[in-house]
């Protein structure tokens, strides 16, 4: 728990400063996410802009595949007023317990590519290697409406 804490810190830290103009983004937050009930795990992190991002601007985010294939890119324009960026890959597979898989997150000038800021924290693995899905104390909605059964606050009555 101690290395997420401080790989989380990590994140923290801001990227892009330039002199007194402060940074153009800080993480408000992330790691590696895990959907228990469908054993699926995926990078996910937000950031949030500090000041005014170049207009025309693109903010890419590259993740070392855990499998050991190559990075996974994901790209997001920059847009006056945004309040956050939110990046999530594709489901991964091969993460390990405990293990540190680099990031890589630029500020590019398009359309030359120039990298404005950049930053290459490291995310700890979860503490726990995900193999299967978890028994769920809430079933899966759509193996109740299949059984007959229909969710009462959807405003559904049983079929």
């Amino acid at each position: 728990m101690s290395r997420l804490v401080s790989a989380l810190t990590a994140l923290l830290l801001l990227i892009g400063c330039d002199g007194d103009k402060g940074p153009y983004l800080s993480f408000a937050g992330g790691g590696f996410v895990f959907n228990y009930r469908i054993a699926e795990i995926y990078y996910g992190f937000v950031l949030k802009p500090e000041r005014k991002l170049p207009e025309g601007s693109v903010i890419e985010a590259r993740f070392e595949d855990p499998a050991g294939g190559p990075d996974i890119v994901i790209d997001a324009p920059a847009r006056s007023g945004q309040l956050q960026y939110m990046f999530r890959t594709p489901a991964v597979k091969g993460v390990r317990k405990d293990k540190d898989y680099r990031v890589e997150v630029r500020l590019l000038d398009k359309p030359q590519g120039t990298a404005l800021a950049s930053m290459s924290p490291m995310i700890v693995g979860p503490t726990i290697e995900p193999t299967r899905p978890t028994p769920s104390a809430h079933p899966n909605p759509v193996a109740r409406i299949a059984t007959g059964y229909v969710i009462v606050a959807s405003a559904l009555a049983p079929t």
